[in-house]
């Protein structure tokens, strides 16, 4: 995913240093009491370190971007919401790494994994690690906010961490089954995506000091873009150009990823829903069967779905009330999160 936008690129190029030294002050510790290797591999998961070491290895930085883009768009200074935007990007980190270990995932940004380089013992406890320096990380808001926020904030932090894992737990459990419905497709990405992005929000507009119905409506906005950027990711998933999406199109398809688009072709019951019960698919069969997808209507409905929800993220987002700069950041952000082709 590519940003283009002036008034992203511009207010992110000037977060961007000083969200990195807040990350580096905050995982420092792990390298106490002689685990600077375990630091290392945090350093790592963070892109800092190893090879291709830089920017293309260490994320998009969306979701702790959208903690300090909403506190300034709710009128208040970002540099104080810099601990929280560093603790949902260690808890984000902390997610990718049990994710990697769980998915079985050999690749993570072009790089092995951190299972993949120091096997899974190590790896889960790296990810420990690094949800423990999230929690310690958000409390610094004691002396950039207050001591009332730095409560509030923690308190939506620990609520969103067990949202994740019960949005994982789903995510897995739904590979087990043959049917998933769509309303349950819905909650899981609730957990597994939106939840965290919301928090984003939530956790920008209250260390702005906004009114509760202020930080209510930011809440809603990142929920609802959380939404819709997994229903775009799921269409890319199946019809995305892979020198774009920088994976193969064919991977959701191959493995039985209940994705929205597949479920919703399965609800058809036509051609691919058929083949889809007879067995594992095959990779000659799958450009025809996305083909057939897309003649049953999924490709459609999937992209009218991400419109829709972002179509409902931009109307909470203007009940919000956002201001300057920053607040033009955020609605471009979310028409080129639903734009984007890769």
């Amino acid at each position: 995913m590519t940003m283009k936008t002036p008034s992203f690129n511009k207010l992110a190029n000037i977060m961007r240093p000083a969200l990195e030294g807040e990350l580096r002050d905050a995982i420092r510790i792990a390298q106490e009491h002689g685990t600077a290797k375990m630091h290392n591999m945090l350093a790592y998961q963070l892109g800092w370190v190893g090879e291709n070491a830089g920017p293309g290895t260490q994320g998009k930085q969306i979701r702790p971007l959208l903690v300090l883009l909403t506190t300034q768009a709710a009128g208040g200074a970002w540099e104080a919401a810099l601990p929280a935007a560093a603790a949902v990007e260690l808890l984000h980190n902390f997610s990718l790494i049990h994710d990697d270990i769980e998915d079985n995932s050999d690749l993570r940004r072009g790089r092995p994994t951190v299972w993949k380089r120091w096997g899974l013992p190590q790896a889960i406890n790296a990810g420990d690690a690094m949800l423990t320096l999230a929690n310690k990380a958000i409390l610094r808001l004691e002396e950039t906010a207050s001591s009332a926020i730095a409560l509030q904030a923690t308190g939506i932090l620990h609520k969103t961490c067990l949202r994740l894992t019960q949005g994982q737990y789903l995510d897995m459990d739904f590979e087990t089954r043959p049917r998933v419905t769509v309303e349950e497709y819905w909650q899981m990405v609730e957990g597994k995506t939106a939840v965290l992005i919301a928090a984003c929000c939530e956790l920008g507009a209250l260390c702005a000091k906004a009114a509760d119905d202020v930080r209510g409506s930011y809440r809603e906005f990142g929920h609802k873009l959380g939404l819709a950027f997994q229903a775009q990711d799921d269409l890319l998933g199946i019809w995305g150009a892979k020198e774009k999406i920088g994976k193969s199109n064919t991977g959701d398809l191959l493995s039985g990823k209940k994705t929205l688009p597949i479920l919703y072709g399965l609800v058809q019951g036509g051609d691919f829903a058929s083949r889809w019960d007879a067995g594992p698919l095959k990779a000659e069969e799958i450009p025809a069967l996305a083909q057939t997808l897309e003649e049953e209507g999924t490709r459609a409905y999937t992209q009218d779905a991400a419109h829709r929800l972002t179509a409902q993220a931009l109307s909470a987002l203007r009940d919000a009330g956002p201001q300057g700069e920053a607040g033009l950041a955020l609605r471009e952000l979310a028409h080129k999160l639903i734009e984007r082709k890769g």
